[in-house]
């Protein structure tokens, strides 16, 4: 099969013809039919994400069709469509699993760093993490299996506030718009400094307000997500939520928060993190987005173009998300 191949970080991803894997137990084989793009992808190629497996086929929202069942794979059919998401599996074990927490297991897998991912013709993932999905575009599905389920988890910690601040307008940040709008709730879109392109974009997917992310917003919010990695961001977000607000880090990479008075913290105001998603995150989320009738604005890429895609998502030039299609 083909498949794009990671082998150091800041060199090209290499097109090779690789052997075809075989589930193992408890496994699925996957012909993946869409695999999104994603910012944590362009972490590991820039190298800012340490200790990926390599050689590495990134990817880690795929939609496909399950091909093979290995042993022991339960609750799923050859042909259904499935989708895979960045946890790929966990211990079961430790305290944070037997908790409802499996998103902090101590030994997980991660699609697309830790195990093979979906920038190729087929993949295997454990058949426990993976979710069945329903009829559709494969391509509009795919952004939903990270920028939405990890969107989504951000949201959902960002607590029941009215007015909810977006820092980063690209992929996540225009899924939750949508839901978020359904939902009755304000969005106030902030990108970055004169980005005119994307903040229309935002206002067309109903932002109450969008604008540059050295400008406040015209009202308080009740929480702030960051989706843009720029760790600056975080005391300019504090300054925009109201007493008792949230601040919401929703990537698994950022750079360093700069030092702020506390004064900007004071009032109750939290900092938050976000770490990976659960499965119960997805079982709530793709429903929940079909009923809102969330629709992904996205690119498509053939499989041998993924550095092309990875370089428009470094230079701000996708409105929404890269997928790329084998």
């Amino acid at each position: 099969m083909r498949a794009m191949v990671f082998h150091k970080a800041k060199q090209p991803l290499r097109l090779e013809e690789i052997a075809e894997p075989e589930p193992g137990p408890g496994e699925v084989l996957i012909r993946v039919e869409a695999c999104g793009v994603c910012r944590t992808d362009l972490h590991i190629f820039d190298g800012d994400l340490s200790g990926p497996k390599v050689p590495l086929i990134l990817g880690h929202e795929i939609v496909g069709r399950i091909a093979a069942l290995g042993p022991q794979a339960e609750g799923l059919e050859i042909g259904q469509r499935v989708g895979v998401p960045w946890l790929g599996a966990t211990c079961s074990r430790c305290r944070y699993c037997r908790e409802g927490q499996e998103n902090l297991c101590d030994a997980p897998e991660f699609t697309g760093y830790t195990r093979n991912g979906g920038f190729a013709e087929a993949c295997v993932a454990d058949a426990r993490f993976v979710f069945p999905l329903g009829g559709g575009d494969p391509v509009a599905m795919a952004p939903l299996l990270c920028a939405g389920l990890i969107g989504y988890r951000s949201y959902r910690m960002a607590g029941a506030g009215l007015n909810i601040g977006l820092y980063g307008f690209g992929a996540a940040a225009h899924i939750l718009t949508q839901l978020a709008v359904w939902q009755g709730r304000k969005v106030f879109a902030l990108t970055k400094p004169g980005d005119s392109e994307a903040q229309a974009f935002a206002r067309s997917l109903g932002a109450a307000w969008a604008g540059g992310s050295d400008e406040l917003p015209p009202e308080p919010l009740d929480a702030a997500i960051l989706f843009a990695p720029v760790g600056s961001l975080v005391p300019a977000a504090l300054k925009a939520v109201r007493k008792g607000g949230r601040v919401v880090c929703g990537g698994i990479h950022m750079s360093d928060i700069p030092a702020f008075p506390y004064a900007d913290l004071w009032g109750e105001r939290h900092i938050l993190s976000v770490a990976n998603l659960t499965r119960q995150d997805g079982e709530d989320f793709l429903p929940l987005a079909a009923k809102a009738g969330v629709v992904t604005e996205h690119r498509a890429y053939a499989l041998e173009d993924a550095n092309q895609a990875l370089e428009d998502m470094r230079q701000g030039r996708l409105q929404g998300a890269a997928v790329l299609v084998p």
